[in-house]
């Protein structure tokens, strides 16, 4: 995708991320084992619908920059994320949430109703994920399934309450439109998140899915959504005067919330997002913020200093704020190698890493620190996604993907367009008329990769650990020294062998 960034491959660790969140996605609808969180009702910033979503763009991050020939392994797993967005139990906690009543919005408590279309109104920390990833899936992977009325629907039913069935019927266009109007009508100052909240984080996503549009299908939505986005936040300025981003603003007052307590998941999450489209600004504050957000540890190790919960109408908030995550992950995007290591090295070491089913996350952990005063504290979204999200990452991951639109021939070069669920894919990418990939079995039973779209590529090649396999030309095989190499529709279906690791080469003349 880009010239400046070498296409890597996957080291054990990166592997091991990308199979926990292929074992998130395949777990049946309305598992949501080791997704829960401390708080209830999915109201919280660990909610459901923030894993699925850092999960998918975790997948995209990686495909473009680290993987790129490989949409047989990140396809299916990215659509299997995206459709788990959109069951009711992502999305319900809407239908209370829209009727306010907190302590942002308890004074218009009349103005609203209870709402069960989770996109139409406010709810931008719901819809824009939707919206962005709706996109970000037809964009990625040259795939028009979400694009028809209809393809994005959101229903619910239960014959103990609610009444009728429910469903309501978008596509990635009329979404990307609703949102669009919904920014213009708050007059670029952004979409609420519950009615009256205007956070700067969660319109984020809406601007990569405006960028996303008009990457797809063409237009300047985006630059025009941007320019009047900042000029609306001008009077108010993105950042307080304890220089950290203002949390969020008041719809009806245009009142700002600053973040007075100094949390880092707000200048973490807003950075990490913002750095997409306005990298400089984001560039210039980020060394003062993070030099007050981390702390030293043992070994090299950093930590995030945890601010005290606040204390709400006599009860003390319990919340997954995800700090540490968001912290990894916004060091990641900035390319600080070192803040990102000394923070995966703490995770490591106090963290308790886990390996399942070739999966590797961080479990809950709801214990602050151990005896020594290290932070062990982990919730599942920092656990399941970001850690992962900030290993996979590379410098500047999401401004190039926002930035650097796919070349033409991205979507046509030959590539590995299904891979087997035991396959262990290290590395692939095309180079110098030349697919590359490496691979190895997970367990014992027999897995295999299908190479793809070869036809009009000529006669080709395929060597395996520097020894010929076989000889063909499109989808045939003319000549084969091993029974793992056959010729089929859907292209060149190529066993891996059982033991080790093993370089693939399939040359082209």
């Amino acid at each position: 995708m880009n010239a400046d960034l070498p296409v890597r491959g996957l080291d054990t660790l990166q592997r091991g991320h990308v199979r926990h969140f292929d074992n998130l996605s395949r777990l049946p609808p309305n598992d949501w084992s080791l997704m829960g969180g401390r708080s209830i009702g999915q109201d919280d910033f660990g909610a459901y619908r923030f894993q699925l979503a850092y999960m998918a763009y975790a997948v995209a991050l990686t495909y473009i920059h680290r993987m790129p020939a490989a949409p047989g392994l990140f396809k299916p797993l990215f659509r299997r994320l995206f459709d788990k967005l959109l069951l009711p139990e992502v999305w319900m906690y809407w239908r209370d949430v829209s009727r306010g009543g907190s302590i942002f919005n308890r004074h218009l408590t009349a103005r609203y109703q209870e709402e069960w279309d989770p996109v139409r109104r406010d709810n931008i920390m719901y819809s824009a994920y939707v919206q962005s990833l709706a996109l970000l899936y037809s964009y990625l992977f040259d795939d028009d399934a979400l694009s028809s009325p209809g393809a994005i629907t959101f229903k619910h039913w239960s014959y103990f309450w609610g009444g009728e069935p429910k469903a309501f019927a978008y596509d990635e266009h009329s979404l990307n439109d609703h949102l669009y109007w919904l920014m213009v009508e708050s007059g670029y100052l952004g979409v609420p998140c519950e009615p009256n909240c205007i956070f700067q984080i969660c319109n984020q996503p809406a601007l990569l899915g405006f960028r996303l549009h008009d990457l797809r299908y063409g237009g300047n939505r985006a630059q025009e959504v941007t320019d009047a986005y900042e000029a609306a936040w001008r009077q108010f300025g993105r950042i307080g005067d304890n220089g950290h981003y203002h949390v969020m603003l008041a719809a009806d007052t245009l009142t700002v919330r600053p973040n007075l307590s100094r949390s880092p998941w707000v200048d973490a999450w807003c950075g990490a997002l913002m750095n997409m489209w306005n990298r400089d600004f984001v560039r210039d504050n980020y060394p003062r913020q993070i030099a007050e957000l981390v702390k030293p540890g043992m070994h090299g190790t950093l930590s995030v200093h945890p601010p005290q919960r606040p204390e709400v109408m006599g009860e003390r908030i319990v919340s997954d704020d995800c700090d540490f995550g968001w912290v990894a992950a916004w060091a990641a995007e900035m390319g600080d190698e070192e803040t990102l290591q000394g923070l995966l090295g703490h995770a490591d070491r106090f963290m308790r890493p886990t390996w399942s089913r070739g999966g590797l996350y961080y479990p809950r952990n709801d214990q602050a620190e151990d005896g020594f005063g290290n932070r062990t504290l982990v919730e599942p979204h920092t656990g399941n996604v970001l850690l992962g999200y900030a290993r996979l990452n590379v410098r500047d991951g999401l401004w190039h993907l926002y930035n650097d639109k796919l070349d033409a021939a991205f979507h046509t070069r030959p590539a590995l367009t299904e891979v087997g669920v035991d396959v262990e894919l290290h590395a692939a990418w095309f180079h110098c008329s030349a697919l590359r990939f490496r691979m190895s079995l997970r367990g014992q039973r027999d897995d295999e990769v299908v190479v793809g779209r070869l036809n009009g590529r000529g006669a080709w090649v395929l060597v395996c650990d520097g020894r010929v396999m076989a000889r063909g030309s499109g989808y045939t095989v003319q000549s084969s020294d091993s029974p793992y190499v056959v010729a089929g529709e859907a292209g060149i279906s190529i066993r891996c062998p059982s033991t080790g690791v093993h370089e693939f080469e399939l040359c082209f003349s």
